[in-house]
């Protein structure tokens, strides 16, 4: 059992093959370098690239594998370059912990767009040759530049969603000017990333339809996450009854579901911005070319709109949905994640659960 846990300072849960089963796990992490924070981990949020990369969906999975780039703790070093954050702070690490700093895009702190590639929080290679290994862990030491401070008084279960989840929604719905209050917005699919584009779209002053093809899903839609209209996607009467009404549309599905029917929906200007993962985008030309609509591609988001957003979500209370979970239930939740068994985001409390 020894040798199957491994040596370091850093107490983990990893994967060790393709299987993605996780088990307790050490290794080494990096000494604090001068520009460097190092935090204790006090919660660590799944994201559905959990399952990816432990399960070598993409076929470059390094193992042992330690997932998790929701990541939010406290302080407990600095390096001596270090002067935006200090011991003590509650502080949050997001999808990636280096980039070139000089290309750019990072120059316009859009780093997750950096030319040369940006350094994902866990399965990619650091600049030291090493593997990064994520959340699903004790402590992680991060360069500053990708390290964020939670504000004050806001829950830290529910501010690790925010890194990937939230900022994944936020950073588009800014990009398209989706904050006008009075505007009208549609969200496609009420997951992880879904109810939180329904949070900020109420935030912003939207009206916000759902768009699900699950009934079940109907009273938490409208009266837990306050959405102005529930729509069942594959009801024809309740889709066209909506034609031309909706200024904007965020598209959360990664399963595979016609665009067209949606791009109808939309008013003449109108942008479908898709944050899932299916597994072709196919449309009518027509869909586009009469309306002047548009559809647009986004990832996460840079350092300065993560902050940004989570100033934000502090100064108008937007809090996800979360299931805080100890870390011996990992398996368990990812499976559950797969079969979309979760309302809305599994939160892991490391702090409390990984000894």
């Amino acid at each position: 059992m020894a040798a199957e846990l491994g040596h370091g300072n850093c107490l983990a849960w990893a994967a060790r093959n393709e299987t993605g089963t996780l088990s307790p796990y050490r290794f080494d992490r990096r000494s604090v370098g001068a520009d460097d924070i190092s935090l204790k981990i006090k919660y660590c949020g799944v994201c559905f690239a959990d399952v990816v990369w432990t399960r070598n969906k993409h076929g470059d999975s390094m193992y042992p594998l330690v997932p998790g780039h929701e990541i939010v703790g406290v302080v407990t070093a600095t390096g001596s370059n270090v002067k935006g954050f200090k011991v003590g702070d509650h502080v949050g690490v997001g999808t990636y912990v280096n980039s070139c700093r000089n290309c750019e895009y990072c120059d316009d702190f859009l780093e997750v767009f950096c030319s040369k590639g940006g350094t994902f929080t866990f399965n990619r290679i650091d600049s030291d040759g090493t593997v990064t290994k994520g959340g699903y862990s004790s402590f992680i030491v991060v360069h500053e530049r990708y390290c964020y401070k939670i504000p004050d008084g806001y829950p830290l279960d529910k501010a690790a969603p925010l890194l990937c989840a939230g900022i994944t929604v936020y950073s588009p719905m800014m990009r398209h000017k989706m904050n006008q209050p009075g505007k009208s917005l549609g969200v496609i699919g009420l997951g992880g990333l879904g109810h939180m584009a329904v949070k900020f779209g109420k935030a912003f002053g939207l009206k916000v339809t759902v768009f699900s093809t699950s009934e079940s899903k109907k009273e938490e839609a409208l009266n837990l996450l306050r959405a102005d209209n529930f729509v069942i996607s594959s009801d024809e009467q309740q889709m066209m009854s909506l034609g031309k009404s909706l200024d904007y549309i965020i598209d959360t599905a990664s399963g595979d579901h016609p665009f067209d029917p949606y791009m109808s929906l939309l008013k003449v200007g109108g942008v479908l911005v898709l944050v899932g993962f299916p597994s072709e985008v196919r449309l009518l030309p027509i869909s586009l070319n009469m309306g002047a609509k548009s559809i647009s591609g986004s990832m996460t988001g840079g350092t300065k709109e993560t902050q940004e957003m989570l100033n934000f979500c502090a100064t108008n209370r937007v809090y996800p949905e979360v299931e805080v979970i100890n870390i011996q239930y990992i398996n368990e939740a990812l499976e559950r994640l797969i079969k979309r068994d979760v309302k809305y985001r599994f939160v892991i409390d490391i702090a409390n659960s990984l000894s």
